[in-house]
C-alpha cells in the first residue's frame, strides 16, 4: 500500500474515514447554505450578519473547549462521538424544517448556529484524539493527514454540490440532507471492533485537571509558538466562507453556484496539502511557520485578482498553504504531547484555532462592508506575514535556529538547530556570564 494511504490498512480506521467523509460533505453543504441563506434571504446582503452567524457557531469553543478536552481524557471517546453526531444531525434537521416551512428568521439561524457550535465544541477534542485509538502511534501522523484529506475532499465536493442544490431546490433541503449524512458516521462508529482499538490512558477525577493542561502547554514553547501563529491566522485569514460569499456576490456579481465553486476550487489546494501531509512522518514547527508565510503571500495575490476566474484559480495555492499549516500544527502537537493530557492540550489548541473565529469574523465582515471585499481578504495576508515573520525571528533567537541557503547544492535551504544536549547561543552566553561572575567573586574574596 502507498505510504500516503497506509493507515487505511486498519479496518477501524477505514470505517472512520468513510463515515467521516460522508458527514464532512454534508457539513460543508450546510456551511455554504447557511451563509447564503443569511446573506441573500434573511439580511440585506450584510457581511456583518454572516460574520455574526459564523461567530456564534464558533463562540462556544471559547467557553466549552477546556471542559470538552477533559471530557475527552476521561470518558469512552467512541460513545461520546456517537452522541455528538446525533446532536448535530438533530440540529441540522430542525433548521431545515424551519426553512422549508417558511418560518425561518435571522435570529433563528443565530440560535441554531450557537447550539451547533456548542455540540461541535464538545466533538472537536474527542474527534482529534480518537484517531490515536484507531492506528498505531507510528501511523498517527499519516492518519492525521488522511483525516485532513477526508475533510478537504469533502470541501472539494460539498460547496459545489450545495451551490447546485440551493439553485435547484433551495437551502432548506440542503440542511435536511446534511442531517441524514451523520448516520454514516454513527454507523461506522457502531461497527468498529473494540478488540482492535488501541487503549489510551484516561484521566481519573481530580481537582485542577484543566489547570494541569494549561501548565503543560505553558511549559512547551513549541506548542505556544504554534498556537500563536495558528490563532492569528485563524482570526483574520481563515474566513473563507465569509470572504468568498462577499467576493462572489458583491465584487463579481455572481450567484450561489459560483460561490460554491470557489469553495471547491480552494479545496483542490487543501486536498493536495493534506495528501502531502500524509506522507510526512514527523512534521515540525518550522513547517508551520513556513506554511504561514506562504499563506500570507498567496492570500495577498488572491486579493488582487481582477476577475472571478483568476480569483478562483489563485485560491488553489491558498488552500495548499493553509492546509499544510493546519495539518503540520495538529500532527506536531499530537505527536509530541503526553497521551494522558492530549485531550486537554488539543482542546486548548482547538480553542485557539476555532475560538478566534468569533473575534475575527465580525471584524472581517465590517472591513468588507466598509472598505470592500478585497480588503477583507487582504487583512488575512497582512496579519499572516506579520505573525510568521515574528515567529521566525523569535525562534531564531530563542531556539538558536540557523538558516543557510546553498545555491549550487541540495537541499538549497537548510534549517538546523542544536542537537539535544548542546547549549544554544543564549545558554552559552549565560554560562560565560556566570563563569565571569564566579571569577570576579573569587578575586574579590
Amino acid at each position: 500500500m502507498s505510504p500516503t494511504f497506509s493507515s487505511l490498512q486498519f479496518r477501524n480506521y477505514r470505517l472512520w474515514f468513510a463515515g467521516a467523509l460522508v458527514a464532512n460533505v454534508g457539513t460543508w453543504m450546510q456551511r455554504v447554505a447557511q451563509d447564503w441563506l443569511v446573506l441573500t434571504q434573511l439580511s440585506d446582503e450584510s457581511g456583518v450578519a454572516v460574520g455574526i452567524t459564523t461567530a456564534l457557531q464558533f463562540a462556544p469553543v471559547l467557553f466549552l473547549s477546556a471542559w470538552a478536552g477533559l471530557l475527552a481524557d476521561r470518558v469512552d471517546r467512541r460513545k461520546l462521538l456517537v452522541a455528538t453526531q446525533v446532536g448535530q444531525g438533530v440540529l441540522a434537521a430542525g433548521l431545515g424544517a424551519l426553512v422549508l416551512s417558511g418560518h425561518a428568521q435571522l435570529w433563528h439561524v443565530y440560535v441554531f448556529a450557537g447550539l451547533l457550535g456548542a455540540v461541535t465544541a464538545i466533538d472537536g477534542p474527542v474527534r482529534q484524539t480518537f484517531v490515536a485509538e484507531l492506528v498505531p502511534s507510528s501511523k498517527l501522523s499519516n492518519a492525521v493527514g488522511l483525516n485532513s484529506a477526508s475533510f478537504n475532499a469533502a470541501r472539494l465536493i460539498g460547496p459545489g454540490v450545495a451551490g447546485l442544490l440551493i439553485a435547484a431546490i433551495g437551502t432548506g433541503w440542503v440542511f435536511v440532507i446534511n442531517a441524514a449524512t451523520f448516520a454514516a458516521t454513527i454507523l461506522s462508529l457502531t461497527r468498529m471492533r473494540s478488540s482492535e482499538l488501541n487503549a489510551m490512558p484516561t484521566a481519573s477525577r481530580a481537582k485542577g485537571q484543566i489547570r494541569e493542561g494549561i501548565r503543560y502547554v505553558r511549559g512547551r514553547s513549541d506548542i505556544l509558538v504554534i498556537m500563536v501563529v495558528v490563532g492569528v491566522i485563524s482570526t483574520f485569514g481563515l474566513n473563507f466562507q465569509l470572504t468568498s460569499a462577499m467576493m462572489a456576490r458583491t465584487e463579481f456579481g455572481r450567484g450561489a453556484g459560483e460561490y460554491g465553486i470557489l469553495g471547491s476550487v480552494l479545496a483542490i489546494g487543501s486536498l493536495s496539502g493534506a495528501l502531502l501531509a500524509a506522507r510526512r512522518e514527523r512534521p515540525r514547527v518550522r513547517l508551520v511557520i513556513g506554511a504561514a508565510f506562504g499563506f500570507g503571500i498567496s492570500t495577498g495575490v488572491m486579493a488582487l485578482m481582477p476577475t472571478y476566474a483568476s480569483y478562483a484559480v489563485s485560491a488553489i495555492p491558498v488552500g495548499l498553504a493553509s492546509l499544510t499549516m493546519m495539518t503540520a500544527a495538529n500532527a506536531t502537537i499530537q505527536l509530541s504531547t503526553d497521551p494522558a493530557v492530549r485531550g486537554r492540550v488539543m482542546a486548548l489548541y482547538m480553542m485557539v484555532f476555532l475560538g478566534a473565529t468569533p473575534v475575527g469574523s465580525p471584524v472581517v465582515g465590517w472591513i468588507g462592508e466598509t472598505f470592500g471585499p478585497r480588503w477583507a481578504v487582504g487583512i488575512g495576508s497582512i496579519t499572516a506575514l506579520l505573525v510568521a515573520t515574528g515567529a521566525a525571528l523569535w525562534a531564531r533567537r530563542a531556539w538558536d535556529v540557523r538558516v543557510r541557503y546553498h545555491l549550487l547544492t541540495r537541499p538549497h535551504l537548510e534549517v538546523t538547530h542544536p542537537v539535544e544536549g548542546e547549549p544554544t547561543r543564549r545558554e552559552q552566553t549565560a554560562m560565560r556570564l556566570g563563569a565571569d561572575e564566579a571569577a570576579r567573586a573569587q578575586d574579590a574574596a
